[in-house]
């Protein structure tokens, strides 16, 4: 078995390679650290490795945000034999918690750990070079949370207000530009949403935002992606609904019913007359339609249980 620790210097705002080397040698775990050189790098790195190593037993560990661990499951989709870890240490890491209770943090635990058997959620899109395939892990998100992901990005650089500050910073900030979303979405072969609405979102996790539990009916193993769209509401009616949102308590609330439209489904796709952003795993894509299918258990994630 190989443990390649794929490490993101710039997650969390702050380098973590010398503190997890140290760790790992410390904890006398043989393993090969890489630590990426840009945006889509772990991707690339990830990609190649596997096919080099094409039939042996790997396992990759992001090391990092939402982002990195993206990065590396879309990199381990062409490879067997592949499991998937994250040593959390980004501003978010809200895939980690689905399994409540449980510490990534302990690399002796980590490395000896079983997996399960998770969903991926497949994106094809029209990008500017083409066709091109993505894969979100967790979460992925249309309108004012895309909206959200794009002022977090510029947030994320101001002292005061990036680091776990970003996502309710971004909130405010897209409040006054990213309710009103015409689209059209279709869900398992029907016409399920066709108009304006504030957002939608599709989960294979229950997390997103640094904590913001938006899909907690969500498993993430039961072959099923859980969609939630929210028609344009007014800003002291979303203030209202905020707390529930970030509790997880927002489905059952009877008076936000009417605004609010739930189902699981296998196949999606959405699409607009005009390019938008939708944010997969927090990283933003840019086109005007996009086709969303769930793959049960495609991949194998490391929990420390």
């Amino acid at each position: 078995m190989r443990h390649i620790f794929i490490i993101n210097p710039c997650a969390g705002g702050e380098d973590h390679a010398d503190a997890i080397t140290h760790r790992l040698q410390a904890s006398n775990i043989e393993a090969l650290v890489y630590i990426t050189q840009g945006a889509k790098d772990a991707t690339r790195y990830v990609d190649d490795y596997c096919r080099q190593h094409a039939g042996e037993a790997l396992r990759f560990y992001a090391c990092g945000g939402d982002g990195t661990l993206n990065e590396v499951v879309s990199g381990v989709m062409s490879g067997q034999r592949v499991e998937v870890g994250c040593y959390p240490c980004g501003s978010g890491n809200d895939y980690v918690k689905y399994w409540q209770g449980v510490d990534f943090h302990d690399l002796k635990a980590l490395t000896e750990a079983p997996s399960v058997e998770v969903d991926v959620m497949k994106v094809r899109y029209q990008s500017d070079s083409g066709l091109a395939v993505r894969y979100a892990l967790n979460t992925l998100n249309f309108g004012f949370e895309a909206e959200v992901c794009r002022a977090m990005d510029e947030m994320r650089r101001k002292p005061l207000l990036g680091g776990k500050m970003a996502y309710p910073s971004g909130i405010l900030k897209s409040l006054f530009s990213g309710r009103h979303n015409p689209c059209r979405i279709t869900v398992d072969g029907e016409l399920w949403q066709q108009g304006d609405l504030m957002l939608a979102s599709l989960a294979n996790g229950q997390y997103e935002g640094g904590g913001f539990r938006s899909a907690p009916r969500s498993l993430n193993d039961d072959g099923w992606i859980e969609v939630t769209a929210i028609r344009p509401i007014s800003i002291v009616r979303f203030a209202g609904m905020i707390g529930y949102y970030k509790k997880g308590t927002y489905l059952d609330r009877k008076k936000l019913q009417r605004f609010i439209s739930y189902r699981r489904a296998k196949h999606l796709v959405i699409e607009s007359d005009r390019p938008f952003y939708i944010g997969i795993d927090g990283e933003l894509l840019h086109g005007s339609r996009f086709e969303i299918e769930n793959l049960h258990r495609t991949l194998r994630f490391i929990v420390p249980f």
